[in-house]
């Protein structure tokens, strides 16, 4: 395993099971730890959940009613295209991985399955259905070492793709930078599952600085520009940058959809434990 996959793998760890993350509680009445309330027992009821100390003082039985914790049906998809081959601080795809393997080890904490996909003109299942630490382990070695030159995102492939394969109600988490997102569509799939957008993106894709005469190579469609990068072209490209976001933020605010942003400098923790809470 590459030594910087490993020192992923330690930090997200590390900090997933020394945070106070703490289990998904379902506000369902039913079997679990979480006490709920007492109410008089009915014929029928399990007696083992009868509270004697208050039976006795009320002088009729009383029992607890707990809060039921059920498992989650968890999805990551991450979407690895071209454009994550970049990164000042560090490379998107390598933040990608980062972030998938701390809802990962979340998942593992928690108990709660989840599978995972690589997403761009196809949608490829990257782990099947499980609890177990070596499935966020494979599932980071198969994001890093994926090979990105080249490809794009097919939004209206992915999301009808993913309708018919998720059949059970989900949370899906989405991973990635979200640029030219004119064929997003994801009102159809948050009426069926719950859905988290998380964006990564780096400082300078936002905010590019002026370099003057430059030679770039788009790494998803692998053509060559040349050109000056001043202030002018600078403004035309915040501009649309701007316009793409206003478009996304609007789009996932519509359909009730909870998202993050989140770029390579910074903590990702953090912003995922901000996002989940």
């Amino acid at each position: 395993m590459n030594q910087a996959l490993k020192k992923i793998l330690i930090k997200t760890k590390k900090q997933v099971f020394s945070e106070i993350i703490g289990n998904n509680v379902s506000f369902q009445k039913g079997e679990g730890y979480d006490f709920c309330e007492l109410k008089e027992y009915e014929y029928g009821e399990d007696v083992k959940n009868i509270d004697w100390v208050i039976s006795a003082k009320m002088q009729k039985p009383f029992v607890k009613v707990f809060h039921s914790q059920k498992e989650l049906n968890i999805k990551i998809v991450s979407l690895l295209n071209g454009s994550t081959y970049f990164g000042t601080n560090k490379f998107k795809q390598e933040l990608i991985t980062e972030i998938a393997s701390i809802l990962g080890f979340i998942c593992v904490k928690q108990g709660d399955p989840f599978a995972s996909y690589i997403a761009n003109e196809t949608c490829e299942l990257c782990t099947k259905k499980s609890k177990k630490i070596f499935n966020v382990n494979f599932m980071a070695q198969q994001l890093y070492d994926y090979n990105v030159i080249g490809k794009n995102i097919d939004y209206d492939y992915l999301t009808n793709d993913l309708f018919k394969k998720i059949h059970h109600k989900s949370i899906i988490f989405f991973i990635g930078d979200f640029f030219d997102i004119e064929k997003l569509d994801l009102k159809l799939l948050s009426k069926k599952h719950e859905i988290f957008v998380i964006i990564v993106r780096d400082k300078f894709e936002e905010e590019p600085n002026e370099l003057g005469n430059v030679n770039f190579n788009d790494p998803a469609t692998n053509q060559n520009f040349e050109g000056i990068l001043n202030k002018d072209t600078i403004i035309n490209y915040i501009k649309k940058v701007k316009e793409n976001d206003h478009k996304l933020f609007t789009h996932l605010q519509d359909n009730a959809i909870r998202f993050v942003k989140i770029y390579t400098n910074e903590d990702a923790t953090k912003k995922l434990i901000g996002l989940l809470r």
